[in-house]
């Protein structure tokens, strides 16, 4: 299953606005709804400026929770 990025979760959890967030971190707020909306791949750099002002790292925010399975 695919999952979606967290960022949106993350920006209301910190109460702002996507228009906000994209001037916090330099790009344009049609671009945090695409990233939001899994229709953006954004760069490392703006992966990483997302988590800092998300107060957040990359895992968190980016990568899938997947069920562990255990090779034994």
């Amino acid at each position: 299953m695919y999952a979606l990025n967290k960022v949106k979760e993350y920006r209301k959890h910190r109460d702002l606005t996507q228009i906000e967030l994209a001037r916090r971190v330099g790009v344009a707020r049609q671009t945090i709804n695409l990233i939001e909306n899994g229709k953006y791949n954004p760069s490392l750099s703006l992966c990483i400026s997302l988590a800092k002002e998300l107060l957040t790292d990359l895992n968190a925010l980016f990568w899938e929770e997947e069920d562990e399975e255990q090779n034994t």
